[in-house]
């Protein structure tokens, strides 16, 4: 009678890898069906409440807020007679509202947002931002940032509560002053 050979470790362990995943499979489908009631249905989770001192508190500008900025910062640029696009972002510099004035190149968009998210990133126009750079040139590498004169905060007791960027006027002073007007609308 042959002798049988002995399967080498290597196989023993994923056989009884293999076992132990359906005996594991087969317990997690007993406890789901035992979760079940009696109509067959998994109760549903039970929402958990945070206690007050585990939440913060944000200021954002609404969508009408925003827009009125922006209108206002597309209106000073069409008043000199300059094409640029604007955006307003929020406190977490999520885009609220762009507008692309008519004639603005294709970078001016993006540019915009940008200029904006940078301006609430750091609480500052970008114009000022850009002269840190000198100091700390690293900075131009953070994702999303623009570090180029036209983006302006808005605040609100202090605290960013968003960022309105303007970009495709022929300068970044232009472009600030631009910004600066739609922010000031909203102090009115």
């Amino acid at each position: 009678m042959p002798t049988r050979k002995k399967p080498a470790r290597r196989t023993r362990v994923l056989v009884g890898g293999a076992a132990l995943a359906v005996v594991g499979a087969g317990v997690v489908g007993t406890v789901a069906a035992s979760a079940a009631d009696s109509t067959g249905a998994t109760p549903a989770a039970v929402p958990v409440a945070a206690r007050g001192g585990e939440l913060t508190q944000s200021t954002h500008l609404s969508v009408d807020a925003a827009t009125k900025a922006a209108r206002a910062a597309l209106a000073a640029a069409e008043k000199d007679g300059r094409q640029v696009s604007v955006a307003v972002v929020d406190r977490d510099g999520n885009t609220v509202v762009t507008l692309r004035g008519d004639g603005a190149g294709p970078q001016s968009y993006e540019s915009a947002e940008r200029k904006a998210y940078t301006a609430v990133s750091w609480n500052a126009p970008t114009s000022e931002l850009a002269k840190r750079l000198a100091q700390a040139p690293n900075l131009k590498d953070i994702p999303g940032t623009l570090f180029l004169a036209g983006g302006t905060p808005v605040t609100a007791k202090g605290a960013p509560v968003a960022g309105i960027g303007v970009a495709g006027a022929p300068s970044g002073d232009l472009d600030e002053r631009y910004a600066q007007a739609g922010a000031a609308v909203l102090g009115r």
